[in-house]
């Protein structure tokens, strides 16, 4: 919804196309959202905020330019596609042990839930629309895609990046962003469940 909005796919095509003539894979520019992404973890971890914010940035700049490239130069493919949602995950799940790292000593059985609830939430939202397409439950390729609901990854991204800045400021402001991120999260999983079966009843109206 987010990145629908205020990142037109257009406008970072142009801005970015001057990547294509670096030569590298689509699929290259994918892929080193990961180490980018694992420093930016270790970062959080030793409690240095700013560089791990920025190099989850940069691992959330490498995901803008692979799609970019990949149209720049006509090589846009199902299994770039594939591997690059992959990597999303990855990248996400990073994110957040490196935010359960920051807290350290803090942690105890109620931020252990935290971090399971918001895990959860994270990886259900995309599993629950992925499922019904290869169900065959929602036919429409375009009705699913879509199908966002409260909170998709780049608010949830913008939201966890907005935990990593209150950190800087207090440890407990960082739980309050997480707590509202993990619900959230989950509430868009069960908003998503209802609209598929909202669209699985209608579809079974109509045959």
């Amino acid at each position: 919804m987010l990145r629908s909005r205020l990142l037109r796919r257009e406008r970072t095509d142009e801005l970015l196309k001057p990547f294509a003539r670096l030569g590298l894979h689509p699929i290259v520019w994918s892929v080193l959202s990961l180490p980018l992404a694992f420093a930016g973890m270790l970062l959080l971890g030793r409690g240095d905020l700013i560089a791990g914010l920025l190099m989850f940035l940069a691992a959330g700049a490498m995901d803008l330019i692979d799609g970019a490239v990949a149209r720049a130069t006509g090589k846009v493919t199902l299994l770039g596609a594939y591997i690059d949602g992959v990597i999303d995950r990855y990248v996400e799940i990073l994110l957040i042990v490196g935010l359960m790292l920051c807290l350290g000593g803090r942690i105890d059985l109620r931020l252990s839930l935290l971090f399971s609830l918001l895990i959860f939430g994270s990886l259900m939202t995309s599993f629950v629309r992925a499922y019904a397409d290869h169900r065959g439950l929602v036919r429409d390729q375009e009705a699913l895609r879509r199908m966002g609901g409260f909170l998709e990854r780049a608010e949830r991204l913008m939201l966890l990046y907005a935990c990593i800045i209150a950190g800087l400021y207090s440890m407990d402001l960082l739980v309050v962003l997480l707590t509202i991120t993990a619900l959230l999260a989950n509430l868009t999983v069960i908003q998503r469940v209802f609209l598929i079966l909202n669209y699985g009843r209608g579809i079974s109206g109509k045959s």
